[in-house]
């Protein structure tokens, strides 16, 4: 289906937020339910989370007083928090990312004024999931590469990067080529990406300001501008693209 240009799709700060609220507003019922959903997906990560402390040990009915008992307790209860720490960790690199990707895919078409489709938060699961996990995997370890070199050029790839969850999902690349195409599209507007997400953490905290109910609509908005961005970008370069008929 052809995109049908009908909100102000320029590749800039100002244009994209607002194609964002606009797109919020048009779509507020089915991307609230992406949102929660994805936000439920999201939520059990938090509950995996296990702090030991040596003073709680005697709650446990199977750790006594005596050195032996209380070591063997320890080691049992670190045994417990590996064995989450494990799930969490799989939970969050095998699961989640699928839900992410169908979401971020939903808010694009949104912008391109195709009714969202529900089924694609769990497509990925029956199609290019190894592409999505891939893609996951390898944009965080550059990302985490970049951070290790003094934060700037974490900063910097992850800015360039901010494509790669759209390409795989809407242009069925594999992950190498989803990471060297988002490096491509994103070129001459890393400072736009940045600033855009910069002004997203204030936008979510003032959303969580408001009565915590206001970082539902927070998120669809930054959400919305990102993939109008995105849309944005593939417009011009396709035009770009277009060769010039005499």
């Amino acid at each position: 289906m052809e995109t049908e240009k009908v909100y102000k799709l320029k590749p800039t700060f100002g244009d994209s937020f607002g194609a964002g609220w606009q797109i919020m507003s048009d779509n507020f019922l089915r991307l609230l339910l992406v949102v929660i959903i994805v936000g439920i997906i999201t939520g059990p990560l938090k509950f995996f989370n296990i702090h030991l402390d040596s003073a709680d040990l005697h709650h446990f009915p199977w750790i006594g007083q005596g050195d032996w008992e209380h070591w063997f307790g320890l080691a049992s209860l670190g045994i417990l928090a590996a064995f989450m720490g494990l799930i969490a960790m799989l939970y969050a690199f095998l699961v989640v990312p699928v839900f992410k990707y169908g979401g971020n895919l939903i808010f694009v078409q949104a912008v391109r004024k195709i009714k969202p489709n529900f089924e694609l938060l769990i497509k990925g699961f029956m199609e290019n999931y190894l592409s999505i996990i891939l893609a996951n995997l390898l944009a965080i370890a550059l990302v985490v590469l970049g951070c290790f070199a003094l934060i700037i050029p974490g900063i910097i790839i992850a800015c360039r990067l901010a494509f790669v969850s759209y390409i795989v999902m809407d242009k069925k690349l594999d992950p190498i080529e989803a990471v060297e195409l988002s490096w491509k599209l994103t070129r001459g507007h890393g400072w736009t990406i940045f600033l855009m997400g910069f002004v997203s953490i204030f936008i979510i905290i003032l959303g969580l300001i408001l009565l915590i109910v206001g970082i539902f609509p927070a998120i669809m908005w930054v959400s919305g501008s990102f993939a109008a961005l995105y849309q944005s970008v593939l417009d011009e370069k396709e035009k770009v693209a277009e060769p010039v008929t005499q």
